[in-house]
């Protein structure tokens, strides 16, 4: 039996981090690229061991130290324009017959992995401030993602995620299944960004005025945060079950369990509680008609069995009583000179006009691979995303392919689906064939290149 894979040395770390370095929004999806993406997503996955061992804060000092955070913050923001604007392009040209979609799956997932390593290293207070002006891109990114939250139908997200995990699906080489896919991406991506901007609360008494006046006033945070609370997308009602979203899936909760507060629960409000109870916060946030009264709908949710589980809700629920008796008086109208985000519009402004032709080039370039270059990148793939390291990083213990239950035997061949017994393993052999086939061609090191 393998040993579990724990985290990187710290020379490759280190290693990792200094190669770190922006790229242009053409360039995606390129080799140089390409390997920007694998040192992400190594770092992202010893962030992940190291934050599980207690050891994650080497990784927070050498971000600190190289001043990657910045880097970081501007690949997320351009990977995010590339697939608002360049992949519907993509999917919208006729000619375009990939031989396959998984380099432009890597584009999308690039996202999920930057947003990731950022939700497992903003937890410090000294990774927030090194973000530097950066912070303000990264506050409307994630202002982005939760107002898509906000407005997303609960239900159909979790028809979706079903959807998407029902046998009978559309080749996986289809651009088709490939937008379903980034739906429920986009899903998951969204709730990260959830998880760091509560992070990012946490460090409000020393965060740049103009992040904080971003965050209360442009944004108006406390009330899409209240709105969350209300409409909760992480949760729904079907077929008189209640499903809620954990750990990347749908699950149907008992009911006992139905009153207890998520990790995604416990996420908003504390970022409710740092923004409304700082001191600083109430001088600045406008207490208006409007957002007095969409704040005070929080009181209906503040129950006993609640506060329970976060006794500090009790500070949130006094606050609210004095609210409701009193009119605050407005923010003083300071003169000051506002900072603002610039990396979202440079990157707009720089490419504006240019998507289809930037779609055409990365098609000919980046995602027309030949069957040689697919082979030479499933290499490299297979390395990065070695099935060692996927299952110490899995929440849940594999289970049979046929009938759910949980295992510890695989495919000797490929090493990719899992059975209870051998009559399971015989029962799927037709729909694993042509999977397996595929899978054993790909060699299982680079020791070959």
């Amino acid at each position: 039996m393998a040993a579990v894979p724990g985290p990187l040395p710290p020379a490759e770390a280190e290693a990792l981090v200094r190669a770190l370095q922006g790229t242009e929004l053409r360039d995606i999806g390129g080799q140089g690229w390409l390997r920007q993406h694998e040192y992400v997503e190594k770092l992202n996955m010893h962030g992940i061991l190291s934050a599980s061992a207690g050891q994650e804060q080497l990784l927070t000092e050498l971000l600190v130290t190289h001043t990657k955070i910045p880097v970081l913050i501007g690949e997320l923001i351009s990977v995010e324009i590339w697939k608002h604007k360049v992949f519907p392009v993509l999917c919208r040209l006729e000619d375009f017959k990939p031989r396959s979609t998984f380099p432009i799956y890597v584009v999308l997932h690039h996202e999920a992995s930057i947003i990731n390593l950022l939700e497992t290293v903003f937890f410090y207070k000294e990774i927030c401030e090194s973000a530097e002006d950066s912070i303000l891109d990264l506050i409307d990114y994630c202002h982005r993602k939760l107002t898509l939250l906000a407005a997303r139908s609960t239900k159909a997200q979790a028809v979706t995620s079903a959807e998407l995990r029902a046998e009978g699906l559309p080749s996986p080489s289809s651009m088709q299944e490939l937008q379903k896919q980034a739906e429920t991406m986009e899903f998951e991506i969204s709730l990260k960004a959830l998880s760091v901007l509560r992070f990012i609360t946490d460090q409000v008494e020393s965060l740049p005025l103009s992040a904080l006046t971003r965050m209360l006033n442009t944004h108006n945070l406390p009330c899409l945060l209240a709105d969350l609370v209300e409409h909760c997308p992480w949760s729904c009602w079907e077929s008189g079950k209640l499903k809620k979203f954990e750990n990347g899936t749908w699950h149907v909760v008992p009911p006992e369990d139905q009153v207890k507060m998520t990790k995604l629960d416990g996420q908003v409000w504390l970022a409710l509680l740092n923004l409304l109870l700082s001191p600083e916060c109430q001088r600045k946030y406008r207490f208006d008609g409007f957002n007095k009264s969409q704040l005070l709908k929080l009181r209906a949710f503040l129950t006993d069995v609640l506060i329970d589980q976060l006794p500090n809700l009790v500070e949130m629920q006094r606050f609210l009583s004095y609210l409701a008796v009193t009119e605050p008086a407005p923010p003083k109208k300071d003169l000051i000179l506002e900072q603002v985000p610039i990396i979202r519009d440079h990157i707009l402004k720089k490419n504006s006009g240019k998507w289809e032709a930037i779609a055409k080039h990365q098609v000919k370039h980046a995602f027309s691979p030949s069957e040689e270059e697919l082979k030479f990148q499933a290499r490299r793939w297979a390395q990065t995303y070695s099935l060692d390291m996927m299952e110490a990083l899995a929440p849940d213990k594999p289970r049979c392919r046929v009938c759910g239950v949980e295992v510890a035997k695989r495919c000797s061949r490929c090493r990719n689906e899992w059975y209870c017994t051998r009559a399971c393993q015989v029962q799927h052999w037709q729909k694993h064939k042509p999977a397996c086939n595929l899978m054993a061609e790909v060699p299982r090191s680079v020791d070959d290149l």
